[in-house]
């Protein structure tokens, strides 16, 4: 008889408590709200994508912006000139690093940024450290 109140208590006790907090799947996909934002090119469109850029002198050159943060630059005749990281750290700043292979001579390495705006012209400038500018066009 002992042994069926203490059954009895037990039981009734377990239907007071709180259900038992369940394990997260772990093959459910982690939330969006852990994904960091997409940062927006100066044109208010995601970054990646492939450009025309011309500089102050004339020369043109295409630029394709990877989704994995790699870039390749290439000239008229579609040589690649130039391959590296790019990072858009805000839609007004794109900087980048040059890979090895391609770095002038003198060039450690060190990441490079352009200030980028779209005028009210509706013309996309790019400005480097140096004051130099081009303009960028999406294509």
């Amino acid at each position: 008889m002992k042994y069926l109140i203490v059954l009895a208590a037990a039981t009734a006790l377990a239907g007071c408590s709180k259900p038992a907090e369940q394990e997260p799947d772990a093959q459910a996909p982690e939330a969006a709200a852990t994904q960091p934002a997409q940062v927006m090119a100066a044109d208010g469109q995601p970054a990646p994508g492939t450009y025309r850029v011309t500089t102050e002198g004339g020369d043109v050159f295409t630029e394709e912006l990877k989704p994995d943060g790699t870039y390749i630059q290439t000239d008229a005749d579609g040589t690649v000139v130039e391959t590296g990281r790019w990072v858009q750290k805000s839609p007004q700043d794109y900087c980048w690093t040059v890979d090895e292979q391609y770095r002038e001579e003198g060039d450690m390495g060190a990441e490079k940024c352009n200030t980028e705006v779209v005028g009210a012209d509706g013309v996309w400038t790019s400005t480097n450290a140096d004051g130099e500018t081009a303009t960028v066009e999406r294509m």
